[in-house]
This record gives structure tokens, C-alpha cells and sequence, in this order.
């Protein structure tokens, strides 16, 4: 057997431990300088970008042939693309529309909304599951459940409705 599968030596290593403690670093330093929406709950967009990043991570950590520079170029170039497309996003509306899934009414005035379930996969079990989790036992008592773009499931209690300001533009595209 090939002594290379278990040591090549103390190069590899330093590279790694060097590799690993810088990206790291600056990842962390990256991070904490785009503020807390770049870890908050993940729309498509962070997702994409936090698979990148662990992607590109994970192989310069690893890879002998690349070199720190290459490296930090690599992480800043996904977060520096990740900022832009979410300053382009704040500023204007066809990013918002190209880049974010709106909410989708899923429960409104003790009806089901049984195309938009569909379409999204979901059951009347899954509404269920949303009351239980926000407190309720039953659906009694709800005014709404929306699928926000991040997967979640929002309960809106009818005391809790207002002036449905928050609702209106996407209980208009189900009546």
C-alpha cells in the first residue's frame, strides 16, 4: 500500500491550517460587516449564496493547488455578489420581483386556499401543523396563513388582523 494515503508530508498541512484560519476569518469579518440579514432566515437568494460559500470554502480548505489569495478572492467575490444583488433588491422593484417569492395565501376567512396549496405541495395538514405551532387548536379563530418566501409558515389571528394592510395585496389574487 502507498504510504501517500495516510501522510505527504507537513505542506498539505500548513496549507490547510492556513488556508482554513484566514478564510475563516475573513468570512467571519465579511459576515459581520453585511449586518444581520445576511443570516437571518434564508430566502432562495442566501441560500444559493450560503451554499456557495461553504462550497468554496470547503475546497480551498482542502486543495493544495490553491493559494490564499485565490481564496480570500473567491469569498470576497461571493459576498460582494450577494450584497449587490441585495442592494438591487432594496432599490428596485424588478430585482424584488425577479429575485424574492411573494408571500402566498394559504388560509384566509376559514377557507383553504386549495390552488395555492397545490402549487406550493402543501396539505391541510401542513395549516394545521402552522395553528398548532403559533398556539391555536384548531383553526377556529384564524384569520389567515401565509407561506412567506422563506418557507415559513405565518398564522395571523383574527384579533390579531387590523386593517389586514399586511394581507391585502394577496387576498386580492384569491378572490
Amino acid at each position: 500500500m502507498d504510504m501517500s494515503y495516510f501522510w505527504t508530508g507537513w505542506s498539505p498541512i500548513w496549507h490547510t491550517l492556513l488556508i482554513g484560519g484566514v478564510g475563516y476569518l475573513t468570512l467571519v469579518i465579511m459576515l459581520r460587516g453585511t449586518g444581520p440579514r445576511t443570516m437571518a432566515k434564508m430566502t432562495p437568494l442566501d441560500f444559493v449564496i450560503a451554499v456557495s460559500l461553504g462550497s468554496v470554502f470547503g475546497r480551498t480548505v482542502t486543495a493544495v493547488d490553491v493559494s490564499l489569495a485565490q481564496a480570500i478572492v473567491a469569498l470576497v467575490l461571493l459576498v460582494v455578489v450577494q450584497w449587490a444583488l441585495a442592494f438591487g433588491r432594496s432599490r428596485w422593484r424588478f430585482m424584488r420581483r425577479f429575485l424574492d417569492s411573494p408571500p402566498v395565501l394559504l388560509y384566509y376567512g376559514g377557507e383553504l386556499q386549495a390552488k395555492a396549496l397545490r402549487r406550493h405541495r402543501l396539505t391541510e395538514v401542513d395549516v394545521h401543523t402552522a395553528a398548532r405551532q403559533s398556539g391555536h387548536g384548531s383553526l377556529e379563530g384564524i384569520q389567515a396563513v401565509i407561506l412567506h418566501q422563506d418557507g415559513s409558515l405565518g398564522v395571523i389571528g383574527q384579533d390579531s388582523m387590523g386593517d389586514g394592510s399586511s394581507l391585502l395585496p394577496y387576498i386580492e389574487r384569491h378572490d
